[in-house]
């Protein structure tokens, strides 16, 4: 009796290259600036994790404000990169939103939150990538 063979079928994921990663970062952070966010902060966690290249971190100081942030954030990567988030957390009433795009993971947070869970601490070996208050041009 003929064996037959069976051809394992590999799903394929998404790939995404560091720089395509980094501008996706760059236009979070962008975005988080121009909707007023503070103290903005990429980390290079791809260096030493797989869970995602680079977390975005931001401080929003109202629940409405972090809720802004993170629809205008969606809109502007969707626009650009025709992406939208694998996964979201929209419940602001925790006052923390997460924007998961697999390679990219925004932090849309509270001060209390920020303080409490002080993500930069917990990944204070990675790489670091602090940006300046954006000023608007008018």
């Amino acid at each position: 009796m003929p064996q037959s063979t069976i051809t394992p079928q590999i799903l394929a994921l998404p790939e995404y290259s560091a720089e395509s990663s980094y501008q996706i970062a760059l236009t979070a952070a962008h975005t988080a600036a121009d909707r007023k966010a503070n103290d903005i902060l990429l980390l290079a966690i791809g260096e030493v994790s797989a869970l995602a290249n680079y977390f975005v971190l931001t401080t929003g100081f109202s629940r409405a404000q972090i809720r802004a942030i993170a629809t205008t954030i969606t809109e502007q990567i969707a626009e650009q990169f025709e992406r939208q988030p694998l996964h979201s957390s929209n419940n602001e009433d925790t006052g923390w939103i997460l924007l998961d795009y697999g390679d990219v993971i925004v932090h849309i947070m509270m001060p209390q939150e920020r303080e409490f869970y002080n993500l930069e601490a917990f990944w204070g070996h990675v790489t670091q990538l602090v940006l300046p208050r954006f000023e608007r041009t008018t």
